[in-house]
């Protein structure tokens, strides 16, 4: 019964730090959109160095490089590009406006909502095998969703979103 309880109680402090981007409500329209294109940039190269430098090396060190990590970095790809093109959203220059919406903030909504998902889920299930798990992996997840939440940030605020409007603060 006590991992249930850490494990709530880490669930709600990782949602509390993933409000890192209030911070953003501080900062005049004229200086987020000097800083807005590094955001969604540091969200790209976030993703591609955890894929490169985390997610794929270990594939290969537990599997040896085979087809099966190579089949599954091409399916990863070619599924992620098959959702994007599914959403129709491409690369643009025209700024967002009701005639001209960018669909990929919604993409990363609903990729943020799995991964929050999936980020609680592996909090409770290392509660599970033991305390001192649990509390590695709180600490795990808490410093990289600091980066990965100011990335979604600036993905969002780039694909239309107003600053209250990421907060929920308007409908």
């Amino acid at each position: 019964m006590f991992a249930w309880a850490l494990s709530l109680i880490s669930v709600v402090i990782v949602s509390l730090i993933s409000l890192v981007g209030i911070i953003s409500l501080l900062l005049n329209d004229a200086r987020l959109a000097k800083i807005l294109l590094y955001m969604v940039s540091f969200s790209a190269g976030s993703l591609f160095g955890d894929a490169f430098l985390h997610l794929v090396p270990e594939a290969i060190e537990k599997n040896e490089l085979g087809t099966s990590v190579s089949l599954l970095i091409i399916f990863g790809i070619l599924a992620s590009f098959t959702v994007e093109r599914f959403l129709q959203w491409r690369h643009c220059h025209i700024p967002t406006s009701t005639e001209h919406p960018h669909s990929f903030a919604y993409m990363n909504l609903f990729g943020d909502g799995a991964h929050n998902l999936i980020d609680g889920l592996i909090i409770g299930g290392s509660y599970l095998a033991s305390i001192p798990i649990g509390i590695a992996t709180t600490l795990a997840v808490i410093f990289h969703e600091i980066p990965q939440e100011i990335g979604d940030f600036g993905v969002l605020i780039y694909g239309g979103f107003t600053k209250r409007r990421h907060f929920g603060l308007t409908s």
